[in-house]
């Protein structure tokens, strides 16, 4: 199957988060809370991505409140954290929405993915990725995780849906369309 065929495919996109939605960096402030940065444009791009009917899903290694509110306010009821084990979370997810692994896409950033990028229809990688992983993906991020990589496969995904140019001429209103 060709790459744009893959991302025409996707009815929904899982993402690792730690190096996938973040740059993977983790600061701890010492009375056991942390943070991590996410990128807007990424936020947005998931937004959209929803809107033309594409599920967003969530499954990460870690626990964190940050994670759980990041993923309350873009609206992502599929979270899925302290799961080392990601394959069964994936195949459940799939089965519950009456979804195909061919249909799915998933990013992810390091060798825990591995099991579950290999079951994807469309697995995706960022540049920082080992590279085991990257030899086993259909497509490596131009951008870094944290640092646009979502928002270049939502993008990725809406174009190759043919849906990206209404997109944008909604934002540009009547008079620039």
């Amino acid at each position: 199957m060709e790459l744009r065929e893959r991302f025409a495919s996707v009815s929904i996109l899982f993402l690792d988060v730690d190096g996938v939605m973040t740059d993977g960096r983790v600061t701890l402030d010492g009375k056991g809370g942390e943070t991590k940065d996410f990128d807007v444009t990424d936020g947005l791009g998931l937004r959209l991505l929803q809107d033309s009917g594409v599920t967003v899903a969530l499954i990460t290694g870690r626990v964190s409140d940050v994670v759980a509110q990041r993923a309350k306010e873009l609206r992502i009821s599929e979270l899925h954290q302290g799961v080392r084990d990601k394959v069964p979370v994936f195949k459940k997810i799939l089965l519950d929405k009456g979804l195909a692994p061919e249909n799915a896409a998933y990013a992810g950033d390091d060798l825990l993915d591995l099991p579950v990028l290999t079951k994807a229809g469309l697995a995706i990688t960022v540049p920082s990725a080992p590279e085991e992983v990257k030899a086993r993906v259909h497509y490596v991020t131009a951008k870094s995780g944290g640092r646009g990589a979502v928002r270049e496969v939502c993008e990725e995904i809406l174009k190759a849906k043919g849906l990206w140019d209404s997109i944008v001429k909604g934002f540009l209103g009547p008079e620039e369309s």
